[in-house]
């Protein structure tokens, strides 16, 4: 076990742990930023360097600082280690040139994005990002490409995560698509065009943080925040079945994998599960999803106000909806 101390807080944690994982632990207050790693994908992260932080003190037996922001998440935890992630003024200004970077070449289209409401570069670029862009040339711009009946790829809207092209190669019969070529015009793609087609090829709409992967079957449908998110389950031979379900009034815009606090989906699902069951009778509702307040998504959130298994549609109110006494 190690004792590592994160803005001010100490936790123990087990050996090889990241510190990017051991914040996480201690809580959002102190974790950094992470667009490109994801928990249950392997070798992911390393890309984006929005989780960088400062090492003031490297452990108890070499208590000198490292010399350079390192990546959390793909730097482990020793004894003693001291880690400064907000506050620290080097952190800050670097993470803030990241976002620059990151924005360099992305699009300001958030208006018409089926990603808006829900995009964690729009969280990072209002909390790390500046106001003004120093750029005044041509962002770099692709041609859009149809990854089958189900998905669209936008790559002029992609931060090249490697999160999908993960995906593919981890939990998918095999992968037909990933990055082609370097430098400024690097872009994922099939290749010669053709159709991600297997059983868990939607995932990748989950895991990808931007709008550069989207669901057809849900594109220019509704506003997330105009939707309303409830668990459910079903039987599936597949997956786990356990999945979030879009509402908008009684239609089922979409379905998603549950995510936790980070975004992250808990459970990969099969594309049965996310585009063949679009019924309220293929599912059993368990309730309404938990939903940040930070969120957009929040202004139309729902409450549980009856027991689990007197459920229904017509019994969960939004929140303005509530009387003062049900409030309490």
């Amino acid at each position: 076990m190690a004792k590592v101390t994160i803005d001010g807080q100490t936790i123990e944690v087990a050996d090889g742990t990241t510190i990017l994982q051991a914040a996480r632990m201690v809580g959002p207050a102190v974790a950094p930023p992470a667009m490109c790693f994801y928990t249950n994908l392997k070798t992911s992260g390393g890309y984006c360097r929005t989780c960088i932080v400062e090492v003031s003190k490297g452990s108890d037996k070499d208590p000198r600082p490292m010399p350079k922001l390192v990546a959390s998440c793909r730097t482990t935890v020793m004894d003693g280690m001291e880690v400064k992630n907000f506050s620290s003024e080097k952190v800050l200004d670097a993470r803030k040139g990241v976002v620059e970077f990151l924005l360099l070449n992305h699009p300001l289209d958030c208006p018409i994005c089926d990603q808006a409401g829900e995009c964690h570069l729009q969280d990072l670029g209002y909390e790390h990002g500046s106001a003004k862009t120093r750029t005044d040339f041509e962002r770099r711009t692709f041609e859009k490409i149809s990854l089958g009946d189900k998905i669209q790829l936008h790559m002029t809207r992609c931060i090249l995560c490697y999160r999908c092209v993960k995906v593919a190669e981890q939990i998918t019969d095999g992968r037909v698509h990933g990055v082609m070529n370097r430098g400024d015009v690097s872009e994922i793609s099939t290749y010669i065009e053709q159709a991600i087609e297997n059983d868990f090829s939607g995932n990748i709409i989950d895991v990808c943080p931007v709008g550069a992967l989207t669901d057809k079957t849900f594109r220019f449908k509704s506003r997330v925040w105009f939707t309303k998110p409830v668990n459910a389950h079903r039987n599936c031979d597949k997956c786990s079945g356990k999945t979030v379900i879009w509402y908008k009034g009684e239609e089922v815009t979409r379905v998603t994998g549950r995510k936790n606090q980070w975004g992250e989906v808990e459970e990969f699902i099969c594309n049965t599960c996310r585009f063949d069951k679009k019924q309220t009778s293929d599912w059993t509702i368990e309730g309404p999803t938990a939903v940040s307040h930070q969120s957009v998504i929040s202004a139309n959130h729902y409450m549980k106000m009856v027991k689990p298994n007197e459920l229904t549609l017509n019994n969960i109110k939004p929140i303005g909806m509530l009387t003062e006494g049900e409030n309490k």
